[in-house]
């Protein structure tokens, strides 16, 4: 059990949640925040005659229009169903469940006049697994996600569709199967649910999670790959990196010394001067995305443990102040920096899958001992090409993109939704490019028997065999991608 409190949440906590499959509470103080302020709202509504934003007018460019106090819970209500708006594809459950746990977060801290039970509702539904019908299309970042978290709280009032012991239903039918009632949703409660930044948010940290293993497995492949190249050690020696010192350059350059350890194909001499860069400047190029994912990881710790609804309520003070907290331009510029260094661990592996197969060093054009009547390893290549170039087109920045809508009261918005389904793309596609760059360096270094690597190289490339066999003449190929992908995202490198 977790319990969601005041205090700071990271990604090992949410990995750890999500991984074990933990149920969370809120804490004694969190409850106390969350009714505290919601009294307060009742109390400025009763004694104040001015307008508030969101809570007794319409919303966006209507926000002149004031609505009677006897229309104030069908407004908030209206608001959900009205922006509903979402199409395209299915958000996947690991994201719903994500938005789920990261609204319940922000939400538990007390500035946004939300009834307990509607927070606790929310918490029932991660805890039983109620994971809402969300489309990937529909926000732009700006006043929040407003259509993806319509979409997300429509359940609570009984409307829209969930998963639920594994298939698509009604929440109508899931509320009464579980004896629950729609919510009634009070002053100010519907803004609250649909301003936030949490499809943005569940989006970069999946993100960042997959990041952390990627990375890894970038520096591992590629130190494979160096060995079936025949590639040279003096690159990565701590003498070069330590003259220019970036974190991530450093780092780079100690995993690929480490994994190197005890080569007997490292050590051997060598014919050729240098390396390619491909090869060469790993520890620049890897290092690189290092530091901005961890650069990344610092502003969605940031935005995880924020309050980004509108208007935001602040009892001790004594104000309703109608901000902008829910723009998100921090996590747009982030997500397409984070979308841009994981398409470069792709473009950079592609080009050392290409130096593998080009027929140089001693290895077989292709990969195959009888190039001609067999194609080899010709055509992962050209998949691996294709990926890469998708990712660059991907990588077009969609925070430099602003459409105005609400006839103009919402002038510039984020387009942070996007780059983060677009970031969410780049994960999935880097992760193939390097199975396809496994399957070739490991297919390399057999040419190099009887000479061994290290032990810790030594035993991926075994175990990898147990999944992928070496290719003697052609056959079908894309089954064997298919393994080497499914190998990399099981395989604790």
């Amino acid at each position: 059990m977790h319990t969601i409190s005041t205090s700071k949440i990271d990604l090992n906590t949410i990995k750890d949640i999500l991984l074990n499959n933990k149920k969370i509470e809120l804490s004694e103080e969190a409850k106390q925040n969350i009714v505290r302020c919601h009294d307060y709202l009742d109390k400025k509504m009763a004694s104040q005659k001015e307008p508030i934003y969101g809570i007794n007018t319409g919303f966006g460019s209507l926000c002149n229009v004031t609505i009677p106090n006897n229309d104030l819970e069908q407004l908030q209500k209206n608001l959900v169903m009205s922006h509903a708006c979402g199409t395209g594809d299915e958000a996947p459950q690991e994201i719903v469940k994500l938005m789920l746990l990261l609204k319940v977060q922000a939400l538990s801290y007390g500035k946004s006049a939300v009834q307990l039970q509607t927070v606790e509702r929310l918490v029932d539904f991660f805890n039983h697994n109620i994971l809402p019908v969300v489309y990937q299309q529909g926000s732009l970042g700006a006043s929040g996600d407003l259509a993806p978290l319509a979409h997300l709280c429509l359940p609570l009032l009984g409307l829209g569709e969930v998963y639920y012991n594994g298939k698509k239903q009604s929440s109508e039918s899931v509320l009464d199967e579980l004896n629950l009632k729609p919510i009634q949703l009070k002053s100010k409660e519907g803004l609250a649910l649909l301003n936030g930044t949490q499809f943005m948010i569940a989006y970069g940290v999946w993100c960042l999670l997959q990041t952390k293993k990627i990375s890894y497995a970038a520096d591992f492949i590629g130190t494979i790959s160096l060995e079936a190249f025949d590639g040279r050690m003096d690159p990565f020696k701590p003498h070069i990196h330590t003259i220019r010192p970036h974190k991530g350059q450093m780092k780079t350059a100690e995993n690929i010394r480490e994994l190197l350890t005890g080569s007997e194909l490292i050590q051997r001499k060598k014919e050729h001067v240098q390396d390619p860069y491909s090869f060469r400047c790993m520890p620049q190029v890897h290092g690189a995305s290092k530091d901005t994912f961890d650069y990344v990881e610092s502003v969605f710790l940031t935005e995880i443990n924020s309050v980004t609804d509108n208007p935001t309520v602040f009892p001790d003070e004594d104000e309703i102040i109608s901000g902008g907290n829910f723009h998100g331009q921090p996590l747009a510029l982030a997500l397409d920096f984070l979308t841009i260094a994981l398409a470069e661990l792709g473009n950079i592996s592609e080009r050392r899958t290409y130096q593998l197969i080009s027929g140089t060093r001693g290895l077989p054009a292709f990969l195959v001992a009888t190039p001609g009547l067999n194609s080899g390893f010709m055509i992962p290549q050209y998949t691996a090409a294709s990926i890469v170039s998708q990712n660059k087109q991907y990588c077009t920045p969609a925070s430099a993109d602003s459409i105005v809508s609400s006839n103009g009261q919402e002038d510039h918005v984020s387009m942070g939704a996007n780059a983060a389904t677009k970031c969410f793309k780049v994960v999935e596609n880097v992760q193939r490019i390097l199975a396809i760059e496994l399957f070739n360096a490991s297919q390399a270094i057999e040419f190099r028997r009887p000479a061994k690597s290290s032990a810790k190289i030594e035993k991926v490339v075994s175990d990898f065999r147990t999944k992928v066999p070496f290719i003697e003449v052609d056959k079908v190929m894309y089954t064997e991608i298919e393994n080497s992908l499914q190998f990399i995202k099981q395989y604790n490198f």
